[in-house]
């Protein structure tokens, strides 16, 4: 929840910061986009880390 609405504020300030910056919307929202995405990338990849295990996986097994 708390990363969507992240993404959303990153996507809305890019909105307004092409707006008065840029004097451009849609290059601010773009660009909000991909670092949104960027954003969101990062913190869903990070979720997948299991903490805690002291195993050693080298990814050789299904």
């Amino acid at each position: 929840m708390w990363l969507i609405l992240r993404s959303v504020a990153v996507l809305v300030v890019g909105a307004i910061l092409g707006a008065v910056y840029l004097q451009n919307v849609w290059l601010g929202l773009l660009i909000g986009l991909l670092v949104s995405l960027g954003l969101f990338l990062a913190f869903e990849a990070r979720k997948g880390d299991n903490p805690g295990r002291d195993e050693y996986d080298d990814g050789s097994r299904l």
